[in-house]
């Protein structure tokens, strides 16, 4: 089960590594076959589904994302704890914004589901 506090360090670890544009530290949170949903991905990255499996094609997306938004910053505004996600909400380049976080036993990420206001 997840803890407030570890639910609380991985989001700051997580909004601090995407506030210094550092997709290293970004993608140290996620297994290596990870699945991401975005409604951005079907913009970005041209994926119909809006789903994109694996740290190389996440990090590719991402990656443009990053290039796309030279003054993203993300806002931390709450932190939601489940028994195995978590869930962070914050304001983002465009808005309010919220991803849940799925974790394994290694408490590394092997899902995540953006959604955005």
């Amino acid at each position: 089960m997840i803890t407030r506090e570890f639910a609380e360090r991985f989001a700051h670890h997580w909004l601090a590594a995407w506030n210094a544009h550092d997709l290293e530290a970004i993608l140290s949170h996620y297994t290596d076959d990870f699945e991401m949903t975005s409604p951005y991905i079907v913009q970005i990255a041209a994926q119909a589904s809006g789903k994109l499996q694996g740290k190389a094609a996440v990090g590719a997306y991402w990656r443009t994302a990053l290039e796309k938004m030279p003054n993203l910053h993300f806002e931390l505004i709450n932190v939601l704890v489940g028994i195995d996600s978590v869930t962070i909400n914050y304001h983002g380049a465009r808005g309010l914004a919220a991803e849940v976080f799925y974790f394994d036993e290694a408490c590394l990420v092997v899902g995540a589901c953006a959604h955005y206001a």
